[in-house]
Formats: C-alpha cells, sequence, structure tokens
C-alpha cells in the first residue's frame, strides 16, 4: 500500500473492503434511497434519473400536503393563541424538512465526492491494526444512525399514530358525523375533511407524509454522523502513523522523507475531506440547530400547559418523546463536532511527543507545520456562525430550560 509491505500477520492478505463499506454506509443507503437523495452514479441511465427526479418530486408534495391545508387552516380559522402555537411547532418542522430536502439535493455531488472518499480511504487500509481502528468507529457510526432512526421513527409512531388513536373519533352534529383527528388540520375552505372517506384518506396521507418528513431529518443526521466519525477513524489511523514514522512499520517505506511525505499527505486528505463534510452540512446543521431550538421550546411551552390543564397522558408522552428526538438531534450535530476537533487538537500533541529529535538532518522542522495545523485545523459549523461542540449544546440547553422556566411561571402564577 505505501512501500513493500512484507508477509506479517499484521499486513491484511486477504481484506473484503466492501463489507466494511456496507457496515459504514449500508443505513444511510437504505434511509436516502427510499427520497431520492441517494448520489446517482456516473454511469446512471435516463430513465433512473427520471425516477429520481419523480421520487423528489413526490416527497416535495407530500410536505406541501402537510403544511399547506395547515398554514391554510391556522391563518384563515384559528383564533385562540394556543391552539396556533400548537401548530406552529409542526409547521416549523415541515419548513425545516422542506430545507433539509433541498439541501441535500442540491449537495448531491459533493455527497458522492464525500462517499468516493470513504470508500477509497476502506479500499487502500491495508494494515490489521489499521482496519481494526476503522471496523471499531465504522461501528460506532452505525450505532449513532441507529440511535437517530430509533428517536425519529418513534416520533412518527406516536404523532400521527398513537395520539389519534388514543383520542379516538370525534363525534359532531348530534352523532351524525364522525371523523379521525388529523395531525395536521386542514382548511374547509379547500376541503372538508371531516366526512368519509375523504377522512380516512387524508388521515393515512398525512402519516406517509409525516414518515417522509421524518426520514429527511433521519437521513440528514445520519449523513453528518457516518461522515464525522469517519473522519475521526482516519485520524486515530493517522495517530498511528505518527507514532511510527520515526522507526516505521512494516508496511512503510524504509525511507523517512518517504514516510514524512505519506504522514503529511494523509493529514491534508482528512483536513480536505473535514472541509467537505462541513461544505455538506452547512445549511442542514444550521437548519437543525435553530429550528430544533425552537421547536424545542415549543414542545416545552405545550408539555408545561397541557399538564397543568390535566389533557390526556398520551399529548404529554408524544411531546416529551418528540422533545427527547430534537434533542438528541442537536447533541449527535454537536457531539461529532466536539469529537472531529478534539482529534485534530491530538494530532499536534502526538507530532509532538514522538520522538521527532532522532530524524536526520532538518526534517523535525516539517512536523512544525502538521503542529500548527492542527491547532488552527478545520472545525465542524453550523452555517459558518457557530461551531458544533458540546459548548454550543450546552448553551442552546441553557437557553431553552430557561424558556420552559418563563413558561411554568407564566403557566402558574
Amino acid at each position: 500500500m505505501y512501500g513493500n509491505p512484507t508477509q506479517n500477520s499484521n499486513v491484511a492478505t486477504v481484506y473484503d473492503y466492501e463489507k466494511d463499506m456496507r457496515l459504514s454506509m449500508q443505513l444511510n443507503h437504505w434511509i436516502l434511497k427510499p427520497l431520492g437523495i441517494w448520489p446517482k452514479s456516473a454511469g446512471i441511465s435516463w430513465a433512473e434519473k427520471y425516477i429520481y427526479v419523480l421520487i423528489n418530486i413526490i416527497c416535495t408534495s407530500l410536505i406541501g400536503f402537510l403544511f399547506i391545508p395547515c398554514a391554510t387552516y391556522v391563518t384563515l380559522e384559528l383564533e385562540d393563541t394556543y391552539n396556533t402555537l400548537k401548530l406552529s411547532g409542526p409547521l416549523n418542522f415541515c419548513l425545516m424538512g422542506v430545507v433539509k430536502y433541498s439541501s441535500l439535493i442540491f449537495r448531491e455531488n459533493d455527497i458522492y465526492r464525500g462517499i468516493e472518499q470513504i470508500e477509497d480511504d476502506w479500499t487502500n487500509t491495508q494494515h490489521y491494526d489499521d482496519q481494526i481502528i476503522m471496523i471499531r468507529k465504522a461501528k460506532f457510526g452505525r450505532r449513532l444512525v441507529a440511535i437517530c432512526v430509533f428517536f425519529m421513527y418513534g416520533g412518527v409512531v406516536f404523532y400521527y399514530l398513537a395520539l389519534p388513536f388514543s383520542h379516538g373519533k370525534i363525534t359532531e352534529n348530534d352523532g351524525n358525523l364522525t371523523y379521525w383527528p388529523l395531525p395536521f388540520p386542514v382548511a374547509r375552505v379547500l376541503i372538508d375533511a371531516r366526512h368519509s372517506p375523504i377522512n380516512e384518506i387524508f388521515f393515512w396521507l398525512q402519516c406517509l407524509s409525516g414518515f417522509v418528513l421524518h426520514s429527511i431529518t433521519a437521513s440528514a443526521c445520519s449523513l453528518a454522523a457516518v461522515f464525522a466519525i469517519h473522519t475521526y477513524g482516519r485520524l486515530e489511523v493517522l495517530i498511528q502513523w505518527i507514532a511510527h514514522l520515526v522507526d516505521g512499520r512494516e508496511d512503510f517505506c524504509a525511507s523517512v522523507e518517504e514516510r514524512l511525505a505519506m504522514v503529511v499527505q494523509q493529514h491534508v486528505r482528512i483536513l480536505n475531506f473535514i472541509s467537505l463534510t462541513d461544505k455538506i452540512l452547512r445549511e442542514i446543521s444550521m437548519v437543525e440547530v435553530v429550528g430544533c431550538t425552537l421547536s424545542m421550546c415549543f414542545l416545552g411551552y405545550y408539555t408545561v400547559t397541557e399538564w397543568q390543564s390535566k389533557e390526556p397522558a398520551s399529548n404529554i408522552i408524544t411531546y416529551i418523546i418528540l422533545l427527547t428526538s430534537l434533542t438528541f438531534n442537536i447533541f449527535i450535530f454537536c457531539y461529532i463536532g466536539e469529537l472531529v476537533a478534539e482529534q485534530c487538537k491530538k494530532i499536534g500533541e502526538v507530532t509532538y511527543m514522538i520522538d521527532w529529535h532522532r530524524l536526520p538532518g532538518r526534517k523535525s522542522l516539517a512536523l512544525v507545520l502538521m503542529i500548527a495545523m492542527s491547532n488552527s485545523s478545520i472545525k465542524l459549523t453550523a452555517g459558518n456562525l457557530f461551531e458544533l461542540s458540546l459548548s454550543t449544546f450546552g448553551d442552546v440547553s441553557n437557553a431553552n430550560v430557561n424558556v420552559y422556566y418563563m413558561f411554568i411561571k407564566f403557566v402558574y402564577k
């Protein structure tokens, strides 16, 4: 791979990189492909391109099917403030979904480049110790994706199914009209969705639309997790390379100059991948942090208000599950940003701690630039406005707690 490796137990002679690539990206493929946002390969046919476009139109139409009738209902028919605020949260989530979906479509080429680089990294990882690191991080990223999907689809089940079913059918006009309550009410100026079979059609179409909407959020979160954790794994592999820079390793080149060039090139490659990841997630992370923070404030208000008014427990449980899901989404973005930033700094620390004084001539001066780049390396940000870090997550959580405290004082005063 990097030199002339000898036959050693630490050097992989037969390596199925496609299996490990599937371990890293398979869940993302399952989520993104049905939404039409999995990057298209260069050899795709015209028919497949049209299918992708058709899927994009269908998904966008389903989100519009939720947003437009409900926004019309809020504008024309609602008069009380609480119900207006109660529907503002779901409408805000719809707008977030549209922006994230559009961003994933717009960034398709960048996502394709990122997936190609991940595949190249798996292909070129031949040393057993490096493979172990990469596989361990891929499993960690897969667990993050699975947890994110669990929370997202849990929100779908509770908000679109459990909540309406727990309330049961609504009866009006002295028992002459019975219908299911819709998660997103529809303005009667558009259509009266209380009558059968329109009610049943709208109910199940809204469930399908909600599934698509939450799938978009899950796909954005999972893509961020996999790209960032892959970066984290490659940085850990680079740390192993730096540790063997002076004395070499069985799969490394014999020349110190070549080993040094290999380490620097890999460091630059990782920094470029971080920059690409930040570019892909720029709009998504901004919408996720700001939009989820706003939605969390709404959910906190609903929970406190309905707790005080003795509403059914199913309402409060649903709001708590949605609140947990959105909190976890923000945490994922901030956590992976923290991991990447800390690992980048660790490169500089490890570079200084090796026996650089044993390098011949003035070659150790080349490490100074690596240390400097590690201390000022590229970080993941939310729209280039603030860093994705645990400190940011703490600020968001603190702001939400303050808002909840204000709501409690307002409700119980």
